[in-house]
């Protein structure tokens, strides 16, 4: 009889606390630019799914916003605290995505990132976390919760199209950066690594 796999062994933990280090570490030069810090943590969770399981990618999307809170809050972050759960939400989209459409087929490609497929599902997947965010907080959050009176309500169509486009782009942005780490890590490394 075959071990059954846990979902949190040694590897699953220090690949979580790498991870979340690197996305720690990018949340210092998040008031530069949302496309520093945006990539680098869509990437770390998409990684965490593939290269460990979907519950580490779950863990990095609850905590990322919490620490990039405490890090770097920004103006409409302290404004509209909801803001955190659905960034959480939005983040999880990508992971199950992730998990769901495309870790398998990802893992076992025998050219290891180069498959136009994968490319195809990045895409689908950053556009189902555009999505969720879009919907959510830049057309019902923000808009309700931001009073009119506010001086961040001159600000809020680029809200919106932070919490909606640019989540898009970055997550884009970010598979690109994790087709090249598993570019480096091709075929059996790869699938070695991920089981």
């Amino acid at each position: 009889m075959g071990k059954a796999k846990k979902a949190f062994g040694t590897k699953e933990i220090a690949t979580t606390g790498i991870l979340l280090a690197i996305c720690i570490i990018s949340q210092f030069f998040k008031n530069l630019s949302i496309f520093i810090t945006g990539p680098i943590i869509n990437a770390c969770i998409v990684l965490a799914v593939i290269l460990a399981n979907v519950y580490c990618g779950l863990i990095l999307s609850v905590l990322t916003p919490i620490t990039a809170y405490i890090i770097a809050a920004s103006p409409v972050m302290s404004a509209v605290p909801l803001l955190i759960p659905f960034i959480m939400l939005g983040n999880c989209v990508l992971a199950l995505s992730v998990h769901f459409l495309m870790k398998k087929d990802f893992v076992k490609s025998p050219k290891g990132f180069v498959c136009i497929k994968s490319m195809i599902f990045g895409v689908i997947c950053s556009a189902a976390k555009g999505a969720f965010m879009g919907l959510t907080i830049s057309l019902w959050l923000l808009p309700t919760f931001i009073p009119v009176e506010s001086p961040l309500r001159n600000k809020l169509p680029v809200f919106q199209t932070t919490f909606s486009l640019y989540q898009f782009i970055t997550a884009c942005i970010g598979f690109v950066y994790v087709f090249l780490v598993c570019a480096a890590l091709r075929g059996k490394a790869l699938e070695s690594i991920a089981e």
